[in-house]
């Protein structure tokens, strides 16, 4: 198990490797992430530890008096990570950009794009009916009943209703560029999630880490 560390989206770009290949990479702004709070499974049961990112203009009294105990200015966003093993880090110890390193593969998640409500022509890519004048049936879903027995709809059909704004893990992401100097984590590929909303970064689960 490795830590998440927390980033903001930065937006898309083009890297050109040493063969002039074009390399289409997401952006990652992740400032140093402070460790809140340190858990051990001799006394809390698994080994884990609390990161924080970001500045917090008006946290509530639990957020203040949690930060306060280990005197550290109150963060906005507070992320909890399973680690191996959680002794060897410690409270106020700073997690930079450099934990990645240039060759590795990551997981990336966040929340997707919201698109509103849609029809299942968008959502489920349904085909639609006719599109001559005649037809009463154009972009509709169509039946989704019988007339005899059980004479009801089934749940968990597809139908109109919400889509995007969902949870959404883009696996195996190579790391192409790590700038420390400036927080950022060039990926190769896509990321989820509009431009400065938050997402985590974790070395892949499903892939082996190679370093070069």
């Amino acid at each position: 198990m490795s830590l998440s560390l927390m980033g903001q989206k930065q937006g898309m770009m083009q890297i050109f490797d040493e063969e002039g290949n074009v390399i289409p990479c997401s952006v990652i702004f992740a400032e140093p992430n402070v460790v809140t709070q340190v858990k051990v499974k001799q006394t809390d049961g698994y080994e884990a530890i609390q990161l924080s990112m970001g500045k917090n203009k008006k946290p509530k009294k639990s957020i203040v008096g949690h930060f306060a105990k280990v005197k550290i200015d109150p963060r906005k966003h507070v992320k909890e990570s399973r680690v191996d093993e959680a002794g060897k880090y410690q409270v106020a110890q700073e997690i930079a950009v450099d934990y990645f390193k240039e060759g590795d593969f990551v997981d990336v998640s966040g929340i997707s794009i919201g698109k509103g409500y849609q029809g299942v022509m968008k959502l489920h890519r349904f085909a639609g009916g006719p599109a001559a004048h005649g037809s009463g049936f154009h972009r509709h879903a169509g039946s989704t009943g019988m007339r005899s027995s059980p004479g009801r709809c089934f749940p968990g059909g597809k139908r109109a209703s919400r889509m995007g704004a969902d949870k959404v893990t883009m696996i195996n992401l190579k790391v192409v560029k790590v700038d420390k100097e400036k927080n950022l984590i060039f990926v190769m590929g896509s990321i989820p999630g509009k431009c400065g909303s938050l997402v985590y970064v974790r070395k892949a689960k499903k892939k082996e880490n190679k370093r070069g």
